[in-house]
């Protein structure tokens, strides 16, 4: 039984089917003779006996004429042409890429150059990535290109200080050295990694490029190992344990810098791209070393000092190119400090900022001292009962109800060696609190922080001066402000290509309070 639906008779079979009452299903009824003329164009040049000889327009059937659709695959042009009845799919140079008014191609040299450097740029460099790709890059290359060529140099080293290629040398004993010293640098990896994971998503850069430097120390120390043979595996070992914590940060963190390129999507394609650079530019690096070694291969004493001339000259070049590349790195994700400097950009200027704004202002913050240096810093964890709770403090959490995600106060805390009293703002967020409870409070905290820096309650060392009335009136109008502003401050910054369904926090941000009813 057929449904009574109108629009089913779309679906029957047009052969058997009625007119429908939509007018653009049907059709004419014609003969295949002229469904034959219907369907010819203008190739045959055949003249309908309806058309005039004037309206024709008359052009020869051996004529080429060119269609406007253009090809391009891997760095190579073609179009369409038509000739005769026959289209063609010709090879051809794009007006923006050489010809001229004359219609002449360039020469083959520059033709030559021109695919070279296309194909070159589409073997490095994926698809679709952002503008700053190819910077970072750029200084990837210097990175990797000099940080290759002094392993090598290392790793001479080290095979000098075993004795590999002396009639002296014992193979069982340097095996035994070289065995034992990698299983320590794998061990204290592991440890590593454990003890610091979620450091590689809030401090990112940070971590990256200390860790770097720590891989360029331990290149000095393992060049040390022929100047001190008898402490081989104690050098050896301290110097594989720095490079295999560098390995681990490496890798825990390379997904996040390709994901800050990947622009659609295309995060397997980015990654495939970094496997390549590294492998050709790590190429490069073993290369220079062979040539420095060739180039003094007659002389074994300036052969054997080589290594402690350039290693200076490498590593400088190495964390060049590593914190420069570092600084073209956007990343799109929330974390603290992150969302701090997008917020009070917001309540300066009503904006959000772009990922390549914020990159800009953040910095690598080597010592992680950005926060700390601010007035009336802020953090976000739990109070800590070895330090001075203020008594304004334990009104706050007296104070607080079951519908609260969370509870902003103050803190004293002692700073430096000489264990100076400054006064912070810390952030206590409640177990299950989400995204959208971590941007508000922290958009709260900075509303409080702008109003106690515009000497609306003058800041000393302690908060006796803050009356809890003060602080209940400050805390209030700054929450109906952050609610007021959540919803467009959400939607700007998912136009600004924030990623704001998660807050990456680190272990100490992720301690949780629990509300309990009943107090005792």
């Amino acid at each position: 039984m057929h449904s009574s639906n109108p629009s089913s008779r779309l679906f029957l079979n047009p052969c058997k089917s009625t007119l429908t009452q939509y007018p653009i299903f049907n059709f004419p009824k014609l003969s295949s003779r002229k469904l034959a003329k219907s369907l010819r164009t203008s190739i045959d040049y055949e003249q309908d006996e309806e058309v005039s000889k004037e309206e024709l327009v008359v052009v020869p059937s051996n004529a080429t004429r060119r269609l406007p659709i253009t090809i391009k695959t891997s760095g190579k042009v073609s179009r369409y042409f038509i000739k005769g009845d026959s289209l063609e799919l010709l090879l051809c140079v794009d007006e923006e890429d050489g010809v001229g008014d004359d219609g002449r191609l360039d020469d083959g040299f520059l033709k030559f150059i021109r695919l070279s450097s296309s194909a070159a740029k589409d073997f490095f460099i994926p698809k679709q990535v952002s503008e700053n790709y190819v910077s970072y890059v750029k200084w990837k290359f210097l990175h990797r290109v000099f940080s290759s060529a002094l392993q090598v140099l290392a790793t001479q080293a080290m095979f000098r200080a075993i004795g590999i290629g002396q009639s002296r040398s014992l193979a069982s004993s340097a095996a035994f050295n070289w065995i034992l010293k990698d299983g320590l640098g794998r061990l204290s990896r592991c440890i590593y990694t454990a003890s610091l994971a979620s450091a590689f998503d809030t401090n990112l850069k940070r971590v990256r490029f200390s860790t770097s430097v720590l891989f360029s120390l331990s290149i000095g120390v393992e060049l040390m190992t022929p100047v001190f043979p008898k402490y081989f595996l104690l050098l050896a070992s301290i110097a594989n344990i720095a490079k295999q914590i560098s390995l681990s940060c490496y890798l825990a963190t390379g997904s996040a810098v390709h994901r800050s390129f990947a622009v659609a999507d295309n995060l397997g394609e980015v990654s495939a791209k970094a496997q390549i650079q590294t492998v050709c530019f790590d190429n490069l690096g073993l290369l220079l070393a062979v040539l420095l070694n060739m180039l003094f291969q007659n002389n074994q004493r300036l052969q054997a000092s080589l290594p402690f001339v350039l290693y200076p000259i490498f590593s400088t070049f190495d964390l060049l190119g590593i914190y420069q590349g570092l600084k073209h790195i956007n990343l799109q994700t929330l974390t603290k400090n992150r969302l701090e400097i997008i917020l009070e950009r917001w309540i300066e200027f009503r904006q959000v900022p772009s990922p390549a704004e914020v990159s800009e202002e953040e910095g690598i913050d080597l010592l992680g001292s950005r926060g700390s240096k601010r007035v009336w810093p802020i953090r976000i964890g739990c109070l800590d009962p070895k330090a001075q709770i203020p008594a304004l403090s334990m009104m706050v959490m007296q104070s607080l109800c079951s519908d609260d995600g969370y509870f902003i106060t103050m803190e004293l805390s002692f700073q430096g060696f000489r264990r100076i009293p400054k006064l912070g703002i810390v952030i206590c967020l409640r177990e299950g609190a989400n995204s959208v409870d971590i941007i508000t409070s922290l958009l709260q905290t900075c509303y409080i922080r702008k109003s106690l820096g515009n000497n609306r309650i003058k800041r000393r060392d302690t908060s006796s001066d803050l009356t809890p009335q003060d602080w209940s009136l400050l805390t209030g109008e700054s929450k109906l402000a952050a609610r007021d502003d959540s919803i467009t401050l959400n939607k700007q910054m998912q136009e600004q290509g924030w990623i704001v369904k998660n807050v990456l926090l680190s272990a100490e941000e992720q301690i949780r309070y629990i509300f309990h009813k009943t107090q005792l």
